[in-house]
């Protein structure tokens, strides 16, 4: 078989599950190289032979939401009904997407920001429903009179906004939302706002709409990135109470509840280390030391990088020679044993970018750049 045939589902599956199998620097999957903090896993350990390996309730741990109504409390007044723990920020899109079917008796199209993250654009492909990439401006701004236009020729009734993006890091302003909500009542769609990278950012905190939260948004967030536990899958959603019954009831069908002691344990953890904030800014740090480290390098190399704000990625157009995406990813796997994720799984557009992960260790990024440099100078 040749090594330029496509995959037919997820590329960022199979270029990580090539490093799984036959060895390499995994830069595809949005997999962190570093340990969770090792509180955490004590915490784990200790509690390990306690009774609590049964199902937790669908809701989410009583405690560990007491914990989120305290850490949001900054933004807004927020109580433990308004919190569904989830298996991931997956299932809580899942969930939401089903739900939104339901409202729409099925007779709806949805749309995301391209680049598009995976699951934004497969998600209505596997319900057969019609998905719509919006392009941003060369700029990068968003020209909100041909989005109004796009939303209503094509019965656009679920939006996807993630910020800090993914594949690219770009940031939503105030201005931005102000004028998405607005839009939203307008022309009676909904928003998923996907905010899993949120508290990833390099220099500037991102805005969130969290003061203007209401029936027309759902907020989505996780614990994956933020403590690098991408295995626990323990997400969460924020709806408005208009919602909430009939989502605790898809989720008790889809998902049921999340794992009882890992909801525990991060309970107990975010109780007596403050939200893991000290880990956070750590993780931060070294996301910034790998992202401008990864960056300059790859401008030395001749490849073109919009500014990324956070998260976990850089998004790179390739040096002028190479006109193909993923046979270049193929050719450097196969020569150099680096994984990347061609620019094409996330946009049509985009077929001479790559995509590459930046939350791994030092020793690891600066490995990965010494084989790129021997591939592509």
């Amino acid at each position: 078989m040749s090594k330029y045939n496509k995959p037919s589902g997820s590329y960022i599956s199979y270029m990580s599950n090539l490093v799984k199998e036959n060895g390499g620097i995994n830069l595809a999957q949005g997999i962190p190289g570093f340990q969770p903090p090792i509180e955490l896993l004590d915490i784990l350990k200790d509690i390990s032979h306690n009774d609590i390996h049964q199902y937790a309730p669908g809701v989410g741990n009583k405690k560990l939401k007491q914990e989120l109504v305290k850490f949001y409390s900054k933004y807004k007044d927020f109580s433990a009904d308004d919190f569904l723990i989830t298996n991931g920020g997956t299932e809580a899109i899942t969930i939401i997407f089903t739900y939104i079917m339901q409202l729409y008796n099925n007779k709806f199209s949805c749309l995301a920001f391209d680049p598009v993250y995976e699951v934004y654009n497969n998600l209505p492909k596997i319900f057969n429903k019609d998905f719509f990439s919006f392009s941003y401006n060369e700029d990068y701004s968003i020209d909100f009179e041909k989005l109004e236009n796009t939303i209503k020729n094509n019965n656009i009734r679920l939006v996807f906004i993630n910020t800090p993006g993914n594949p690219y890091g770009r940031f939503w302003t105030k201005e931005e939302f102000d004028k998405m909500i607005a839009l939203s009542h307008k022309l009676d769609f909904y928003i998923i706002l996907d905010a899993v990278y949120n508290e990833l950012y390099f220099k500037e905190k991102p805005y969130l709409p969290m003061e203007k939260l209401d029936d027309r948004i759902f907020y989505i967030n996780s614990f994956s990135k933020r403590l690098s536990v991408t295995g626990w899958r323990i997400g969460y959603f924020i709806t408005h109470e208009k919602h909430r019954l009939a989502l605790q009831q898809i989720h008790d069908y889809i998902g049921l509840c999340s794992p009882s002691i890992l909801q525990e344990a991060l309970a107990i953890y975010l109780n007596k280390y403050d939200f893991g904030n000290k880990y956070v800014e750590n993780l931060r740090m070294r996301l910034n030391n790998a992202y401008t480290k990864l960056h300059n390098a790859l401008i030395d190399m001749n490849f073109e990088i919009p500014n990324s704000k956070g998260g976990y990625f850089v998004w790179a157009k390739l040096p002028e020679s190479y006109k193909d995406g993923f046979e270049t990813t193929m050719d450097l796997y196969t020569q150099k044993k680096v994984a990347v994720i061609p620019g094409i799984h996330f946009s049509e557009k985009c077929n001479n970018y790559l995509r590459l992960n930046i939350a791994r260790e030092d020793a690891e990024i600066d490995e990965a750049i010494k084989l790129m440099k021997e591939f592509f100078i």
